[in-house]
């Protein structure tokens, strides 16, 4: 039964519309993949030597034990934002005689399958095998490793239960934080202290069965949840959702887009697409870490890159699918007696406010220094007066519909051409100019290039603004005849 279930998934994934049209971006997924397990089998291979080297008085098992606290989180982390959980349609199954069980149970173990456990692998296996190499135990070696891909798989497992909590999401963030602040100021070290438990593992094998036991309470939990919805009757039954209300009157003080700075706000809070990158602007702070890394203290083209992104991100995650997040309803959108112009200045003023937002949120890492705040304040006043206009002209050649029911995570849907060259404007360019001036004449000089681009884009607004109209107005009929067309 399994193999035919995975000759059902093979032939529906490969006569998907979704595989014919994205030939290239699956080609171009493959070729990150096999970058990313090429670059974990080197330094599964390398790790224990650069750590023998960097740390020549600490075994080289007992630092990398120590810092799996952040492996662990961070994986999971990584799992909630990126992994997109396996699906099967088992409508038409369910009404064949097929065992629901077994049902399940391919469902689960496609899951373990999945690229986001191999990449480990390859971290794991080697660095295992490199240990063994150089004399030590291959009884707790052996059991070390089986633990880690025990772990890897539980990791996979409770995905499956905190995927829609995004409390749980906010708590293990909330853990990798504090985990690393009290470790900085010396107050506990609580990832050594787990540390200690991988350690105790390699010195007694036996207590690797404690994982086996977690991955075995893991799965069972998340088998009985699954079975319980596998009935013709749940699946077919609508859910009746209930719209939360929020206070959004504040909005009322920007005149007549108003309406349209509403209509983003509800769209962001309701649906699962925009939520889950409402989760990016997380990302963007955090990218910030570079700064407490001392090899980054010189490079300062580094900075512009952190600055753009850090300031930016949700001009880059918002702005990037504009105006496909209104795909569903645009033919009803556009029939109505409204000024384009208005439109548009909605989603310009979201992105404005988001990035003097995010760069008030990053004022505190000026701590590494006051080059920091000058780039970023660039940066702000860059991405407000170029980028934000670069990001809106580029959206009037969006023609893919979004569901905005998805996740955000490894979804392309929406995702065309233009989505991956305007990152050459948005990114490329400014630091490729930062990095020249700053080179010919000196750092403020760059910094000040900046700056006078960014103004003379505030400046050209309106001008900006009219020509991006006529462009989308040029369009308007296009997008609409491309919105209607599924996916």
């Amino acid at each position: 039964m399994t193999a035919h279930f995975l000759k059902l998934e093979w032939k529906q994934y490969f006569r998907s519309s979704y595989w014919q049209k994205s030939i290239f971006l699956n080609i171009l997924l493959g070729f990150f993949a096999l970058y990313f397990m090429a670059s974990f089998l080197i330094i599964g291979i390398g790790g224990y030597y650069i750590l023998k080297d960097q740390f020549p008085n600490q075994d080289p098992l007992v630092v990398v034990n120590s810092f799996l606290m952040y492996v662990i989180i961070g994986d999971l982390i990584f799992r909630y934002i990126m992994q997109k959980l396996p699906v099967m349609n088992i409508k038409p199954l369910l009404t064949l005689p097929v065992n629901k069980n077994k049902i399940v149970h391919f469902i689960l173990m496609k899951s373990a399958i999945s690229i986001f456990n191999l990449f480990s692998l390859f971290f794991y296996i080697p660095f295992a095998v490199v240990l063994i190499l150089n004399g030590y135990d291959s009884t707790g070696v052996l059991a070390w490793l089986f633990s880690m891909i025990l772990l890897t798989q539980s990791a996979n497992f409770f995905n499956f239960l905190i995927n829609k909590n995004s409390r749980v999401f906010a708590g293990l963030i909330a853990i990798l934080i504090i985990g690393y602040v009290i470790h900085k100021f010396d107050i506990f070290n609580l990832a050594g202290f787990i540390g200690e438990g991988f350690d105790a593992v390699y010195n007694n094998p036996v207590y690797a069965l404690i994982f086996l036991v977690l991955l075995i309470f893991l799965y069972n939990f998340n088998y009985r949840q699954l079975r319980n919805e596998v009935y013709l009757d749940a699946l077919i039954s609508q859910e009746v959702k209930f719209a939360k209300s929020a206070d959004l009157s504040f909005t009322d003080r920007f005149g007549d887009i108003a309406p349209f700075v509403k209509n983003d706000l509800r769209l962001m809070m309701r649906n699962k697409r925009t939520k889950s990158s409402l989760w990016m602007l997380l990302m963007g702070l955090l990218y910030e870490v570079f700064y407490t890394q001392p090899i980054y203290a010189d490079m300062e083209v580094i900075f512009v890159l952190v600055g753009i992104f850090s300031t930016g991100i949700f001009l880059m995650n918002f702005g990037q699918f504009i105006p496909a997040w209104d795909s569903s309803y645009y033919k009803m959108l556009m029939s109505q007696n409204i000024k384009y112009e208005r439109y548009l200045t909605s989603k310009f003023m979201l992105m404005t406010i988001s990035i003097v937002v995010l760069f008030i949120l990053g004022i505190p890492y000026v701590y590494f220094g006051w080059k920091i705040l000058a780039v970023h304040f660039a940066a702000m006043i860059y991405n407000i007066g170029v980028n934000t206009h670069v990001i809106l002209f580029g959206g009037s050649f969006n023609r893919k519909k979004i569901n905005l029911d998805e996740k955000a995570a490894f979804n392309y849907q929406g995702t065309g051409a233009v989505q991956w060259l305007i990152g050459i404007p948005l990114m490329l360019f400014p630091m490729g100019l930062f990095w020249l001036i700053s080179w010919l004449i000196n750092f403020e000089s760059a910094v000040i290039t900046l700056l006078i681009l960014g103004f003379a884009g505030i400046a050209l607004h309106k001008n900006l603004m009219t020509i991006i109209t006529k462009k989308y107005q040029d369009s308007k009929y296009k997008m609409i005849h491309a919105f209607n067309q599924e996916n």
